[in-house]
Formats: structure tokens, C-alpha cells, sequence
């Protein structure tokens, strides 16, 4: 139970640090993001409540693909934004174009490995990758394709409402399926099969 639940951390706060990483980039944001602003643009909430609404909305759709939330899940809600506050206060912005480029590579990979993490954890995907992974066991596609078209279909409607859209936009929707197809079933820990039952005793017969 410790190991899982210090690596569910580490992972969530590895997630927002990735985020951070990719908004310094200036390349593009995540696709998620995109639609965050796109929405922001007409409405004004404001990002952070932007985000909770839309966890909300991914989360209604968990009922009919019959996918249940867990501790992870309410975690990821409430953890990974304050880690993505601590990146951003942390890593310049305006750099030199090679520079972002680095960070925007080093949050992509971050956010794939924090995905593993947390979701190898077993304590339950965040609204988003619950999709995902419920998608997943539903229709028994590949997890790289369901991630792929769910981040291109929201990347669509984000940039239609105006979302900040660049080549780093792009490459983030088309690569983060593939590395999560390699990340989670490789930082996923091995649960304890459950017990067997023992073996029924055989009824002796009535000795006459």
C-alpha cells in the first residue's frame, strides 16, 4: 500500500510538473488545455475553474462505458493543478526557441511517465485518462488509438473556440498515445492474486 500510494503521488505531482514544462515550452499547449482556453475565451471563468468543470463533464461520461472513480481520481483533481503552479513559478518563461523546444520534450515525456505512474498505482485514473482507459476496456482498442482520438477530437473543438494552438499542440496529440501505451503497463504494480478457494472435501460414504 505505501509503495502505491508514493508512487500515485509522485506521479500526479510529476503530471502537473509536465504541464508546466509544456506551457514554458510556447510551442503549443496539450489539447486539453487548448479547449480550457478556447472555453475561457468566451466565458471569462478563469483556467483553474475551467479545468474543474470540464473533470466534471469527462466524469459524467464514465456512466455509460460503466467506469469507476477512486481515491487517484479525486487526487488527480486536486493535486496536479497546485504541482503545475510550482512549475510554472519555477521554470522561466521566454527563453531561447532551442530551449523550449527542450522543455516542451521533457513535459511530453514527463506527463506520459506520470500517467504510468499514477494510473500503475491502481488507485484509479483521473477524469481524463479514465476515459481513456475505460474506452479502452469497452471496445478493446488499442490504448494509443483511444488516447489519440479523444486528444485530436478535443484539440478540434478547443481550436475552433479559439484555444492557443501550435506545433507543439500537434505533436503532444499525435505522440502522448504511443508513449502511454509503453508507460503503463510498465510502471504497473503487480497485485497479489486473489486466493484461491480450497478444494471441496470429498463426502465419504456411511461406512454400513
Amino acid at each position: 500500500m505505501t509503495r502505491r500510494l508514493t508512487q500515485l503521488l509522485i506521479g500526479l505531482f510529476l503530471y502537473g510538473i509536465g504541464i508546466a514544462l509544456i506551457v514554458r515550452g510556447g510551442i503549443g499547449v496539450a489539447p486539453w488545455d487548448v479547449l480550457t482556453q478556447g472555453i475561457d475565451n468566451h466565458t471569462h471563468l478563469g483556467f483553474g475553474l475551467i479545468t474543474i468543470v470540464l473533470s466534471g463533464v469527462v466524469l459524467l461520461l464514465w456512466i455509460p462505458i460503466r467506469q469507476k472513480p477512486g481515491a487517484g481520481t479525486l487526487l488527480n483533481a486536486l493535486l496536479v493543478g497546485p504541482s503545475a503552479d510550482v512549475g510554472l513559478w519555477l521554470i522561466p518563461a521566454d527563453l531561447d526557441l532551442w530551449a523550449r523546444i527542450v522543455l516542451f520534450t521533457a513535459g511530453l515525456l514527463a506527463v506520459a511517465v506520470a500517467t504510468g505512474l499514477y494510473i500503475g498505482a491502481h488507485f484509479g485514473p483521473g477524469p481524463r485518462d479514465g476515459l481513456m482507459t475505460g474506452l479502452h476496456k469497452r471496445t478493446g482498442w488499442k490504448i494509443w488509438i483511444v488516447r489519440t482520438g479523444i486528444e485530436v477530437t478535443v484539440l478540434g473543438i478547443g481550436w475552433v473556440l479559439g484555444g492557443n494552438v501550435g506545433i507543439g499542440t500537434v505533436l503532444f496529440a499525435v505522440l502522448i498515445g504511443p508513449l502511454c501505451q509503453r508507460t503503463i503497463p510498465f510502471f504497473a504494480i503487480k497485485r497479489p492474486a486473489p486466493a484461491a478457494p480450497a478444494p471441496a472435501q470429498p463426502v465419504l460414504a456411511p461406512t454400513p
